[in-house]
């Protein structure tokens, strides 16, 4: 699991600077320049120094490693959550690839929206691009959710069609063969998949697709 001492203290950087090129790995002045250009791009509040919504769909739910004052269960609509990112290092490894969660097109998806304080918003977005945006899987997008105190604006991570590790739409079967026999440094990727079902059945956020991937992982032959 990725903590937020790992993000920060470079251990998490470090793992993936020894898979020997297996993903690119942002610079520091990507990741500046990412930044920046996200919060440029932030409505008028957040810009103005306010409080910043964040949506997370996969591992931000169970494993945030941010800094929040408030947490929300809310929809996104207009994309779903899917396996559909290769992961050779982390959650799995060059002979065998992991499989981790992306926002795709298409559908709805409910998740947790994360409050940052105004004063915390440049050091809890260091957190996210460091984690996040480390390599070229996934693409910052400023989203409308709804939940229920009303709509609000919150930034996400999309999945990236153009990167070479993006997998498509995988059949479930096939997804949960690669899943099942994928490991790396950071866990199996099954403990990932049954971690995000598992905290997706504790907030009461119904995800059929999931679950399948969890039925296919046991009865597999």
């Amino acid at each position: 699991m990725k903590t937020r001492e790992d993000i920060l203290g470079g251990s998490f950087l470090r793992m993936l600077q020894d898979a020997n090129g297996l993903i690119p790995i942002s610079s520091e002045d990507d990741l500046r320049d990412g930044q920046a250009t996200a919060l440029a791009a932030a409505p008028a509040g957040v810009r103005a120094g306010g409080d910043a919504w964040v949506f997370g769909y996969g591992s931000l739910m169970w494993n945030p490693a941010i800094r929040y004052a408030e947490s929300r269960i809310a929809t996104l609509h207009g994309f779903h959550r899917r396996f559909c990112l290769w992961s050779p290092v982390g959650r799995g490894c060059a002979a065998h690839p992991g499989l981790v969660l992306g926002l795709a097109r298409g559908g709805s998806c409910k998740g947790v929206a994360y409050r940052i304080e105004g004063p915390h918003v440049d050091e809890e977005f260091s957190v996210l691009w460091r984690r996040e945006m480390i390599s070229d899987g996934y693409i910052p997008r400023w989203v409308r959710l709804h939940t229920a105190e009303g709509a609000l604006s919150a930034l996400t991570f999309t999945i990236n069609r153009a990167c070479p590790r993006y997998a498509g739409r995988l059949p479930d079967i096939d997804a949960a063969r690669a899943i099942a026999k994928a490991s790396g440094a950071l866990g199996s990727n099954t403990e990932y998949l049954l971690s995000t079902v598992e905290h997706l059945d504790a907030l009461g956020i119904p995800d059929r697709r999931l679950h399948a991937l969890k039925r296919h992982l046991v009865e597999r032959p």
